[in-house]
């Protein structure tokens, strides 16, 4: 360790440093996003629907399993015997009307009051301290960037932010969407199912047998109309 004292600043020297005061909290800012939104929107979306349906559905299902797994010397029979017999009669009518009468008035376009404009002749009113004004006629002889000594100022470059995004938004919409459906349907289903299933897995000597006899008759018979009637009346002002 060095016996000799830190020597420390003189007067003279201490009254040369100089320092420089930091930047506003706006100046340092790196994302400036501003966002105006006026919006105005006027949605109508009137629906009708009329739905008419006749069925008849049969579904018979008929199923056997089965199944020998790690054994020996097994037997693993499944017999299915499925006898159907399927009458459908369907005498009627389907009828579905739909009638849609909409008045939709959306005339009001109007996002806000508003207010007089200002006037942009250049006047001012009677009696303000602008009137009789002159503007200066020179322009200033020295450069803002630099100080009256002529040495260069700092700032400039880096003030600022870094992104400024300033969204203006004024929309005025209307929309309007009338529906009007109708749908008519006469059907028949018929879906017998008929199935056996036998296995035999890691067995030695087994027998695996399967046996699906199925006897369906079908009658399907449809008598009657599917009338579907759709009406529709808009009346929209936008």
């Amino acid at each position: 360790m060095s016996d000799h004292p830190t020597a420390g600043l003189s007067a003279e020297e201490l009254a040369a440093e100089t320092s420089t005061a930091l930047p506003d909290k706006e100046v340092v800012s790196i994302l400036d996003l501003n966002a105006d939104i006026d919006l105005a929107i006027d949605a109508a979306a009137p629906i009708d629907l009329a739905v008419a349906a006749n069925a008849n559905v049969a579904a018979p299902i008929d199923a056997a399993v089965g199944a020998n797994i790690l054994s020996v010397d097994s037997s693993a029979q499944a017999l299915s015997d499925q006898g159907v017999l399927i009458d459908q009669g369907l005498d009627s009518d389907a009828t579905a009307n739909a009638t849609q009468d909409s008045g939709i008035d959306q005339g009001n376009d109007v996002v806000d009051g508003g207010s007089a404009a200002p006037a942009t002749d250049g006047s001012a009113p009677t009696g303000s301290a602008t009137e009789g004004a002159t503007e200066p006629t020179t322009e200033p002889t020295t450069d803002p960037t630099t100080d009256p000594t002529g040495s260069v100022t700092s700032g400039g470059l880096l003030d600022g932010d870094l992104l400024d995004v300033n969204v203006n938004v004024d929309a005025d919409a209307d929309v309007a969407a009338p529906i009007n459906g109708a749908v008519a349907a006469n059907a028949n289903v018929a879906a017998p199912i008929d199935a056996a299933v036998a296995a035999n897995v890691g067995s030695v000597g087994s027998d695996a047998v399967a046996v699906s006899q199925q006897d369906a008759i079908i009658n399907q018979d449809i008598t009657g109309s599917a009338e579907a009637t759709s009406d529709q009346t808009s009346d929209i002002t936008q």
